[in-house]
């Protein structure tokens, strides 16, 4: 007769992370205003760096808010929807591909978080940051895979990459047809390096990411 009833390690349920560890401590400790701060496009060859910054009220819990990388379109447009409502505070910035060739990326990407949490209205009084540092006199905590561990930074992950998506979609395709940009936003894909190999580059391309993986046709490019 047969062990009925005994569970097998894979019979427990993935247990959720406590996405509210970080805040919920600042909070008791009499903090108001912790903004979680992230960024997206780090990697795209293609377009601006976009970064966000959000404040939720003390207690606030928004279900299912993880990394963007996670979600499906649809349910980051949803959230996006229910953050914007629900923050106390949020804000969006964003770096061009001309100033990331200037200053490289991490300097951009980090600018343009600064930019966002600048564009709050008023400063928080500690930063949880989605594995990096803000060139700002304020306390703060880098969170390594901060964007699954922290609701705000979560937060901030969904609303600069929805931000970042809608540009894709309903700016820059139309700007510059035949790359692709709706589908693969920016990204290095076989569709996005061969439209290069065909029409070159356009000015919101990233000269600085194109020569290592477009070498064979940097005559292009120069």
């Amino acid at each position: 007769m047969g062990k009925a009833g005994k569970k097998l390690p894979q019979d427990h349920a993935r247990e959720e992370p406590d996405r509210l560890e970080f805040e919920r401590k600042l909070w008791e400790s009499g903090l108001v205003a912790v903004a979680g701060v992230d960024e997206v496009g780090r990697g795209c060859l293609f377009g601006d760096v976009v970064a966000a910054a959000v404040v939720f009220r003390p207690g606030t819990k928004l279900e299912e808010i993880d990394d963007s990388k996670k979600l499906s379109e649809k349910k980051r447009e949803l959230l996006y929807d229910r953050i914007v409502a629900e923050a106390a505070a949020w804000s969006v910035a964003r770096v061009d591909a001309e100033t990331i060739d200037r200053i490289n990326i991490r300097q951009a990407s980090r600018l343009a978080m600064k930019m966002a949490v600048e564009g709050l209205g008023q400063a928080p009084q500690h930063l949880l940051v989605d594995a990096e540092t803000v060139s700002l006199d304020i306390p703060q905590t880098a969170i390594v895979k901060g964007d699954a561990r922290s609701q705000s930074i979560g937060a901030a992950s969904i609303l600069a990459k929805v931000t970042r998506d809608r540009l894709c979609k309903e700016v820059w395709d139309a700007l510059y047809p035949g790359y692709g940009i709706a589908g693969h936003k920016g990204y290095a894909t076989k569709e996005h390096r061969e439209a290069l190999l065909a029409l070159g580059s356009t000015p919101l391309h990233r000269k600085s990411f194109l020569g290592g993986i477009l070498s064979v046709q940097q005559e292009l490019f120069t």
